[in-house]
């Protein structure tokens, strides 16, 4: 499997990088070779007064590499200049990446720029599963909030297409979770029908005997509510590692709009996210 880190150069970003547990992860789930990325915002120049911006950028992209090559990953490295999430994006299709990694806040001193609206971004229009990587704000020594990617996983379904394209992303994850918590929202719109809870416990039930099966402990938890913030609930009650969720698309239109669950979930989840995007139409 092939991997796009996306890093601003940002404490935040060298903190996730740097993070064994997390690269063991990767591993685990069978990537090999990672492309570390990083965008130039077209207002910074080389000969700007004062910063030797180029220097520093180069000097912590070679650290990176290293901590990443004796990991035992293959590395390539990119510079380029623009928009970070469509340039982002179009290496990640450019190289068929398997999954984009990104830090979700944290602000570079080289570029200025705030992490957390790039993952946003991305989360909006990225064609690859996208993994949210959750770093604590500060200044200084920031860390990952949780150090395993996919130990435990929360995976959010409403039974959709894409709620089942999103659980096809355990057939890698299996090789790093642990645990699994199933959660299904009924909304105040859904039936109150014995055949109709049934049904839900019937499917969950189906869904957690596949990852027993893979050896991964799983629990069912059936709320009632607003999806997105039950969704948040659970993972505050659960405390999972990772939320595994899919993306919403409309038709042409996918890659503007992103669900509003998944959107939520994105911006205000404590854990990290994988979100798994719908086919391209």
């Amino acid at each position: 499997m092939r991997a796009l880190c996306a890093t601003d150069l940002s404490a935040a970003s060298e903190a996730a990088i740097q993070n064994q547990t997390c690269l063991d992860c990767l591993g685990r789930i069978g990537v090999d070779e990672i492309h570390l990325v990083t965008v130039v915002p077209s207002n910074v120049h080389a000969g700007m007064p004062g910063i030797d911006f180029e220097s520093r950028r180069q000097t912590a992209l070679s650290k990176y590499r290293d901590v990443i090559e004796r990991a035992g990953f293959d590395v390539e490295t990119h510079v380029v200049r623009g928009t970070p999430h469509r340039r982002i994006n179009g290496i990640a299709e450019t190289i068929v990446a398997d999954l984009v990694l990104v830090g979700s806040r944290g602000k570079s001193p080289l570029e200025n720029r705030v992490i957390g609206s790039t993952a946003r971004n991305l989360a909006r229009t990225t064609v690859v599963p996208l993994v949210v990587n959750r770093i604590e704000r500060g200044d200084d020594d920031p860390a990952p909030v949780r150090k395993h990617l996919f130990r435990h996983v929360l995976y959010a379904t409403d039974f959709s297409e894409n709620a089942s394209r999103a659980f096809e992303a355990f057939s890698y994850l299996r090789h790093a979770t642990r645990r699994a918590t199933l959660v299904h929202v009924k909304t105040p719109k859904d039936p109150e029908l014995t055949d109709e809870a049934s049904a839900v416990s019937d499917r969950l039930r189906e869904r957690a005997e596949t990852l027993e099966e893979w050896g991964i402990e799983t629990e069912i938890d059936v709320r009632r509510g607003d999806p997105a913030d039950e969704i948040l609930r659970s993972e505050a009650a659960h405390s999972p590692t990772i939320t595994l969720v899919g993306s919403r698309g409309h038709s042409r239109m996918r890659r503007l709009l992103l669900g509003s669950v998944s959107e939520q979930v994105v911006a205000q989840a404590d854990a990290n996210v994988l979100l798994i995007p719908t086919s391209q139409v």
